[in-house]
């Protein structure tokens, strides 16, 4: 498959059902106890615990986890899978204060995605790099710019230049912070970035680089 071109007939959505329904959270290629990465590159925005963050595609992450933890008041959740969503719920909902009832839950594809209110942190974690059609990565670019305030923060985390070439059976794009800021064109602001060696509970090595940009 052409990065550019997906096949006509694959229903991205089905895929990623199929996905959850066959495997726990715990055991797909992206799962991360502690999302420290993601977390330190949200403190690093400076934004207060009233701020309202999005987590795209962290339907079964633990990132949300770790924000309500650290305080963060005003937190969505977006993904695919419905059954994504519904391990979080169940996960969090198992804490002694319901903290999947403080979480907004978006089922929607992020290619659709047409946000009902403004945000200040826009967080995504192995979403984009799945996007191997130019038109799809045009309406993530699209969806992320009228989502953000002015001065918003976007962390979006790839497969690095090193990184894998395929993920749950389908083809991936890998990125530089270069070829990242290209795609995000002149309303991003490029101001950190971070590499890492992401673990997979089965063993294997995942290169990833995360990248900081601005709302401008």
């Amino acid at each position: 498959m052409n990065q550019d071109t997906d096949k006509s007939d694959f229903n991205r959505q089905a895929h990623w059902e199929g996905v959850y329904s066959k495997k726990k959270s715990t055991e797909v290629s992206w799962y991360q106890l502690h999302p420290e990465r993601s977390l330190e590159l949200i403190k690093a925005t400076g934004v207060d615990p009233s701020a309202s963050i999005i987590d795209i595609g962290g339907g079964a992450s633990t990132l949300v986890d770790l924000l309500l933890e650290a305080g963060y008041q005003n937190l969505s959740v977006l993904d695919i899978a419905h059954g994504a969503i519904e391990q979080a719920k169940s996960r969090l909902g198992r804490s002694k204060i319901e903290w999947a009832d403080k979480v907004e839950w978006l089922e929607q594809d992020i290619t659709r995605f047409i946000a009902e209110e403004l945000f200040d942190v826009w967080h995504d974690r192995a979403v984009f790099h799945f996007l191997t059609n130019a038109d799809d990565r045009l309406s993530y670019v699209e969806a992320m710019s009228n989502a953000l305030n002015p001065g918003g923060h976007a962390i979006v985390a790839t497969f690095n230049l090193d990184g894998p070439e395929k993920c749950s059976g389908l083809d991936v794009v890998r990125y530089s912070p270069e070829t990242m800021s290209a795609i995000f064109g002149e309303g991003f602001q490029l101001v950190e970035t971070k590499s890492e060696k992401h673990e997979t509970p089965c063993g294997a090595s995942q290169s990833f680089v995360y990248c900081r940009f601005i709302r401008v």
